[in-house]
């Protein structure tokens, strides 16, 4: 129970910061509101940005159920998580977010939001192979590089 309270903790103060916060900056920075109207293009933004945080909010349970650990660096999960979303792609988590992201973008049809998903993409990428795989083939070791032959770091595999 106490690790489901850690990774709502840490998953809060994360998507608060760079997904909530950070992008209400740049929107309020580049002088862009609400959209008066909600039309198709609107909808499909929606419809991206609630699937992303799915996908998102899916992988941290994963994390705390089978990996018994959280989605935070400094307390991950005690297994490998190859299960749920980790099955199809290896960093489902952070794809949920640039989805959640990017249809945010499309909802205010913003190309300075749209910088800033970029920007996280790629800082995200940055992290996942400097940091992170590097640590889990130190923590894991074989079964890690097994998985990592097995599933695609972005893009599900056939």
């Amino acid at each position: 129970m106490f690790v489901l309270v850690r990774a709502a903790t840490y998953s809060t103060l994360f998507i608060g910061l760079l997904l909530v916060f950070l992008p209400a900056r740049v929107l309020a920075w580049s002088g862009v509101v609400r959209p008066a109207a909600f039309g198709p293009i609107e909808l499909v933004g929606a419809m991206v940005s609630v699937g992303g945080a799915a996908m998102a909010i899916w992988s941290i349970l994963t994390f705390v159920v089978v990996g018994r650990g959280t989605p935070a660096p400094f307390d991950p999960p005690r297994r490998l998580v190859v299960r749920g979303p980790y099955h199809f792609v290896r960093n489902p988590m952070y794809i949920g977010a640039v989805l959640a992201l990017g249809g945010a973008a499309i909802v205010y049809r913003s190309l300075a939001l749209l910088a800033y998903v970029l920007l996280f993409g790629g800082s995200t990428h940055l992290f996942v192979v400097t940091y992170e795989e590097p640590t889990l083939c130190r923590l894991f070791g074989a079964d890690y590089q097994a998985y990592r032959s097995r599933v695609h770091r972005w893009l599900p595999g056939l």
